[in-house]
């Protein structure tokens, strides 16, 4: 057997509220301390050497992955304004290839969708593959043509620390413009004589906090900050509306927003407010020109509506009028306006939807909306539908896409007059994929509580049944998988994943518990589930996985579990709340020291994150509440009747150069679990030159899905 890493303990101590815990492993946060690379190192090793036996089952998964994937393949392509933008992937690139062709002004209908056929007047915009070359990791931050097609701004990040290095690219053969920015975020904009670009930078808590305004052949010496948020609770971001009139920032934190703007074609005035920042009420806007030429702005906001609401005004006017009602139970994710119509995305009953409403070309505002909208109906239940790229203002169709966990996803144009569906392509499932030898359906689990919460469901037809009215029952108790999140009104959505079909074709059934803390069921599913309720979406998961044992879906030594960030923190929360219910535990880039962490304001993200955590250094009760639960506060060497606690095996993968969970955090959680008893068997695995999102080249994931997916079968013995 390989020898166990291990480092030295050196005791720190934390003192809060007349509370002191002590750290042996604090010191483990100096990623400039060659001992702490070099443990790192071993750490992966000792991964490598105890899984050694799984080689053979990882390459044949990896092959699984592989031979299911269409890697010779295009997208759909997308039409903005006289060109088709769309990407290409080639068999043995790890990167898409950006690409366009004109529009063919006698037939502007999309062009065919075939991987294999070359577009006459095809352009290349950006090969990622060139772009990576001599570079373990790339990541594209920044993709943006100019309004007038000449240019292209490229951001790339080669350590996934998420900043990026961005230049300004010809597309027309023109010479190379010697503009150069440095240290960028993600949002970007162009002004609409293509002259100008607006751009974000981040403080040193990695947040976005400043947005600069840069002329194109300038030297970025001479660029133009046009606002700094100096309150640490609020991040800004910046875009350009999709009627391309208004260059909108909105500046947010987790419960309260304002939005400032300037028209696009005056790019050298100063940023205006929209409407002023009210603690606790959020909202989101668009720009809206009719076919009058009347100016609108439309905003979704949880003022008086919990679930949100639709106002809007004429951009002459001050005073905010009602469009769409609160409807408690249907909570609007986001509104996108066309000339034509309105685009809600919604959410109800635990799945996504799309509901567009008609506007009146005289009188776009002037009845009921509600009542002349209808909704595009999902695949399969539950399902997922989502609006898909629409960068054209004035459109008859509108692009979606739609999906469930037996269904590949569906990319199809909507018929505005006729609410048709034209499908433009179906993800391709290689090796001859039947979706009828799979059942989804939606269990329903009783919190301690009383609430219910819904758990997505797919599995081979000869491991579940489903009834034809829906209901969902296990044949017999079979290996699975269980995954969560629940925190940030972040919605786990059901969907297709093929690499997914490994697990279910050797027997293993996969569920997506929707516990509190998420979105899926509204706001309030989220409110009760932050904060000092935060316990509450550990309970829910656990009484999820309770409820599949008794419910004779699976057993302990069957059950696994994965999440990754805010999810780690659940598994780990889980782990300790329910050692003996679990077989094993995958947790990715895992938040699982939580309580140091957010008592730490020099840290990445964490001021930002005391509306969704609490501030623990300023309240003894948030204090309390975090340190109740952190999952690395929480790992005990014995059970409340003296014996050992043996915990779940564990894999645990985390990214040195991640700017949102430091890397110490899984490094320092497995050395506490070993530490409590030797027979925990926690592995560790760093990327150490990548971040939060783990390996940038699709074969690289896939290799990392391979590795990860053996484990799994290997432990619950799919």
């Amino acid at each position: 057997m390989p020898i166990t890493p291990s480092v030295p303990q050196r005791p720190f101590s934390i003192l809060r509220h007349g509370d002191t815990r002590v750290d042996p492993y604090y010191w483990l946060m100096d990623r400039d301390n060659p001992e702490v690379l070099k443990h790192l190192r071993a750490e992966n090793d000792y991964l490598s050497a105890s899984l050694a036996s799984l080689a053979p089952l990882e390459a044949q998964l990896f092959d699984e992955i592989k031979r299911r994937i269409e890697e010779t393949d295009i997208s759909v392509p997308i039409r903005r304004g006289a060109w088709w933008y769309f990407e290409r992937t080639r068999e043995g690139l790890n990167y898409p290839i950006s690409c366009r062709v004109p529009v063919n002004a006698s037939d502007p209908t999309p062009p065919i969708v075939d991987p294999l056929v070359q577009f006459t007047g095809e352009q290349v915009i950006l090969d990622e593959n060139i772009e990576a070359a001599g570079h373990d990791f790339l990541s594209v931050g920044v993709l943006d043509v100019s309004p007038n097609d000449q240019w292209v701004a490229v951001g790339v990040d080669f350590d996934g620390d998420e900043r990026h290095h961005v230049t300004i690219r010809s597309l027309n053969g023109a010479p190379p413009l010697p503009d150069a920015l440095d240290d960028v975020y993600y949002g970007f904009a162009w002004s609409s004589d293509s002259e100008y670009v607006f751009y974000l930078r981040v403080d040193d808590a990695m947040r976005p906090w400043q947005v600069w305004r840069h002329k194109l052949g300038s030297s970025p010496d001479e660029d133009v900050l046009l606002h700094q948020e100096d309150d640490a609770q609020f991040t800004v971001s910046v875009g350009r509306s999709r009627d391309d009139e208004v260059i909108v920032v909105p500046i947010a934190s987790s419960t309260t927003t304002e939005v400032r703007y300037l028209p696009a074609g005056e790019p050298t005035e100063s940023l205006r407010i929209l409407e002023v920042r009210r603690p606790g009420v959020e909202y989101g806007v668009e720009h809206l020109v009719d076919q009058r030429g009347v100016r609108w702005w439309l905003k979704i906001t949880n003022d008086e509506a919990t679930d949100f609401r639709l106002l809007g005004r004429r951009a002459a006017d001050e005073e905010w009028r009602e469009l769409i009602v609160h409807r408690p139970g249907t909570r609007i994710d986001g509104v996108d306006a066309f000339t034509t119509c309105l685009a809600l995305s919604e959410r109800e009953d635990g799945c996504a939807t799309v509901r567009i409403i008609p506007l009146d070309p005289d009188a776009p505002f002037d009845s009921d909306l509600l009542a002349r909208s209808w909704r595009v109906d999902g695949v399969d239940d539950p399902s997922t539908v989502a609006l898909g790229a629409n960068p054209t203002y004035g459109v008859d169709h509108l692009r979606v896409s739609m999906t469930s966990m037996v269904t590949p996803n569906l990319i199809a144009d909507v018929n505005l007059e006729t609410h048709e569906l034209l499908v433009r392509k179906q993800q391709i499932v290689r090796g001859g994929y039947d979706p009828d030898a799979y059942v989804t359906g939606r269990h329903w689990v009783n919190a301690s509580d009383g609430q219910r919460i819904p758990v997505s469901i797919v599995a081979r037809r000869d491991v579940v049944h489903r009834d034809d009215d829906g209901t969902i029952t296990p044949i017999g108790p079979a290996p699975l998988l269980l995954y969560g999140y629940g925190s940030y009104e972040i919605s786990i959505d059901p969907g297709f994943s093929s690499i997914r079909l490994s697990l279910l074709d050797r027997g293993m059934i996969f569920a997506i518990a929707h516990v509190r803390g998420g979105g899926e069921m509204g706001r309030s599913w989220y409110e009760m589930g932050k904060l000092a309720q935060k316990p509450t979406t550990f309970s829910d998961f656990v009484a999820v996985a309770r409820d599949l044992v008794t419910g004779g879906w699976t057993e302990p030594r069957r059950l696994a579990i994965r999440g990754g960030s805010a999810g780690g923190l659940l598994m780990g929360a889980a782990m300790n709340l329910a050692p003996d219910l679990f077989r094993c535990v995958v947790a990715e880039v895992p938040f699982v020291d939580a309580l140091t962490t957010m008592l730490d304001s020099s840290l990445p993200l964490t001021v930002g994150e005391w509306e969704e955590w609490g501030d623990p250094a300023a309240s003894p009760s948030v204090y309390r509440t975090m340190k109740s639960y952190s999952p690395y506060d929480n790992v005990r060497a014995t059970n409340d009747d003296g014996s050992p606690r043996v915990y779940p095996h564990l894999f645990a993968a985390g990214g040195l150069n991640d700017s949102r969970v430091g890397f110490w955090e899984p490094a320092k959680w497995v050395l506490r679990l070993r530490d409590a008893n030797a027979d925990n068997l926690a592995y560790l695995k760093t990327e150490m030159g990548a971040g939060h999102g783990g390996p940038s080249g699709r074969y690289d994931a896939w290799h990392d899905e391979a590795l990860i997916l053996a484990f799994l079968i290997n432990e619950v013995g799919a």
